[in-house]
């Protein structure tokens, strides 16, 4: 059975190293600015790193991708153009964009370099996919964290030369993305503009007598226990008071693990799949590549004696979040 590309999350030159010399095929990376869904702060790439980056991955057979995934403003395209041209001119294999605008500017300026639609346009049908295609050219989508493996299924059967990407691991987004502006309610900032669900200059910890508090520009999203794993505060996964209980409203933090379902991914004829994480230290970069190399490799020889290992779950599970798995969307049981 041929086997997807594994593409990884390279926060930084060093993750990036790490995730090449683990086994990845592809890299996915992004600029130093919110022309890029995870515009941290210490995050991502600039001119020089991103050269360096390139060179290596090429010396190793692996391809970089650049995340230009957020939508341009409005009053202001320019950083948004100038960074397609920057991954033209610093040698990036492909540009993963959500903006037609910036799908628009790359095509007409830069005919020759592939676009992939990112999860952040959000097309869940074969027609929005055929429609990007034949605007503008993208030779790859990647699909939101929605869909069911039935319709993930029936979707690749009308794909056509369009490739499909999915993902494979990594925290999960309860929202359809590209369509999430819950946390502009609380910041005022997009996270389809600025990069980012809670900008890091609105997010503050405190410790109180109940407890580590948790706030979003002044909001309380959660409270731990001195001896309780702590997330990054985002609204969606914060534990609200509803109805007399206190719980997850929307969102439970826990991490796609879609391992036992390899097989079917590839018979259905996935191109790819993505390790989520850009944010994630070089270690887990690391560690997740090498599980996922081993378990394509694996399932790519004996697709009908493949097995997930116990050693795989253990060290996924290291760094899963919540210290949970889930196969999200793909396996809905209420239906």
């Amino acid at each position: 059975m041929l086997a997807p590309d594994l593409v990884c999350p390279a926060g930084s030159l060093r993750a990036l190293k790490l995730a090449v010399d683990a086994g990845a095929d592809a890299v996915y990376l992004g600029l130093r600015n919110a022309t890029n869904a995870r515009n941290f702060a210490g995050l991502n790439f600039d001119e020089a790193q991103l050269r360096e980056g390139v060179a290596y991955a090429h010396a190793h057979s692996a391809e970089v991708l650049m995340a230009l995934n957020t939508y341009a403003r409005a009053d202001d395209t320019t950083p948004w153009f100038e960074a397609v041209d920057a991954a033209v001119e610093l040698g990036a294999d492909a540009l993963i964009c959500a903006d037609i605008a910036v799908m628009a500017y790359a095509r007409r300026t830069h005919p020759s370099l592939r676009l992939h639609l990112s999860v952040q346009a959000s097309a869940t049908s074969h027609e929005a996919i055929a429609f990007y295609a034949r605007h503008y050219g993208i030779r790859r989508a990647v699909l939101p964290r929605v869909l069911t493996l039935a319709q993930v299924t029936q979707l690749l059967k009308h794909a056509g030369a369009v490739e499909i990407e999915v993902f494979g691991f990594g925290s999960l987004c309860v929202m359809v993305e590209g369509r999430c502006a819950l946390s502009s309610y609380a910041t005022g900032q997009s996270p389809n503009n600025a990069g980012v669900c809670s900008p890091p200059n609105a997010v503050r910890w405190a410790d109180t007598p109940q407890g580590v508090e948790a706030r979003l520009n002044g909001l309380l999203i959660d409270r731990y226990a001195p001896d309780e794993p702590r997330g990054y505060p985002t609204l969606c996964k914060g534990r609200f008071d509803v109805a007399g209980r206190r719980d997850y409203a929307i969102e439970e933090p826990t991490s796609l693990n879609t391992l036992a379902l390899l097989p079917q991914l590839m018979r259905a004829g996935i191109k790819a799949i993505k390790i989520e994480g850009r944010q994630r230290s070089p270690a887990y970069v690391a560690d997740i590549t090498k599980v996922w190399r081993e378990a394509i490799d694996s399932a790519a020889a004996e697709p009908e004696r493949f097995n997930v290992q116990p050693a795989w779950v253990a060290q996924l599970g290291r760094y899963a979040e919540g210290q949970q798995h889930t196969l999200g969307a793909y396996d809905r049981p209420w239906r």
